[in-house]
């Protein structure tokens, strides 16, 4: 009896020290440091030609210009660094085939007061230009959204949304708001749609080699580490739960052609809408449930960590360029009623 008991004591320490570490990790910018000297998977493809190309342009990418990181996935799909693409083919492509852009960004409560003016204005700056944009903004207080300054074919229309009590429904219903305005209006005007969180800034360029049939991001905290740390929803009650994956993708981007993203917004809301029936709720809410769809459903582009980054995560000589930054995080203000 003395040796199961032990046996059992041994696995729930064995089982508990990914937690563990990943915690750590979190805390420990020393660990952080150390973790950005893993090596990453290499692409097994000699060219870009080899890829599942989303466009013609795709077959110009340099795969090999990057040997310091991944890039390209176990399906054939690029992930997009510096150094591997020509911005001037992606953007005379793009032109020459008529893209146009919708971006959507949710500014719920305090979040709009301290972030949506920065967020556009950096937009503005670098987001798609030379292409047209259709800024949609989310918000409880339609009243305050700041005057923008827009560039030629980039318009802003600002939609009211119900201000939920608790920030995670906040989080999880935008997958139903998204999906009512791609089905009202957005497919109608705009060839793609790319999905934003607010407290976020535009440091770089952010152009139009982000733009393919679905797009999903590596998320910066969990691009080096090993899988058995990502947090996936490990709960087997939930519609998101996964035993294993490909990446951890960050749900404050992603993208896509306005069918591709209607698709995973759907299927997103209509698990999220399951859970709640069962009493459940996802891990990390529709980050959860949008890991999950991407591991059904391969998106054709990943983007490095270079098009979301959290510079406290510190140096890392992967990250040549920065495009979007992470802005500071004040939860404890902003995420109160």
């Amino acid at each position: 009896m003395g040796y199961i008991q032990k046996t059992r004591s041994i696995l729930k320490c064995v089982l508990c020290f990914p937690i563990m570490l990943g915690v750590f990790y979190f805390t420990s910018p020393s660990l952080r440091l150390l973790i950005g000297l893993l090596p990453m998977d290499k692409c097994s493809l000699e060219s870009g030609k080899m890829l599942n190309l989303d466009n013609s342009v795709d077959a110009t990418l340099d795969l090999w210009s990057r040997r310091d990181v991944q890039t390209c996935t176990s399906w054939k799909a690029p992930i997009i660094w510096e150094g591997m693409f020509d911005p001037d083919l992606y953007d005379q492509m793009h032109k020459k085939e008529g893209t146009s852009v919708a971006l959507t960004v949710f500014a719920v409560g305090r979040y709009l007061e301290e972030y949506l003016e920065v967020f556009l204005n950096s937009s503005e700056q670098h987001f798609m230009l030379g292409l047209p944009v259709s800024y949609y903004v989310f918000t409880d207080m339609p009243e305050k959204v700041p005057e923008i300054r827009l560039g030629p074919e980039r318009s802003l229309q600002v939609i009211k949304v119900e201000r939920h009590s608790r920030w995670q429904d906040i989080s999880m219903m935008r997958m139903k708001t998204i999906l009512d305005v791609i089905e009202s209006d957005i497919r109608h005007h705009c060839t793609h749609v790319f999905c934003f969180d607010v407290d976020q800034v535009f440091s770089g360029r952010f152009g139009s080699e982000a733009l393919g049939d679905s797009v999903a991001l590596l998320h910066a905290y969990y691009y080096r580490i090993p899988k058995k740390l990502f947090t996936y929803d490990r709960n087997p009650k939930s519609k998101s739960y996964m035993g294993t994956g490909d990446f951890y993708y960050h749900a404050a981007v992603f993208g896509g052609s306005w069918k591709s993203v209607k698709a995973l917004t759907e299927a997103c809301y209509q698990n999220i809408m399951e859970d709640k029936q069962n009493n459940v709720e996802a891990l990390w809410h529709d980050e959860s449930h949008l890991n999950k769809y991407f591991w059904l459903h391969k998106p054709s582009r990943v983007l490095s960590p270079e098009y979301c980054w959290d510079t406290s995560i510190g140096y890392r000589s992967d990250i040549r360029v920065t495009r979007l930054l992470w802005a500071p995080k004040h939860y404890d203000t902003l995420r109160t009623p």
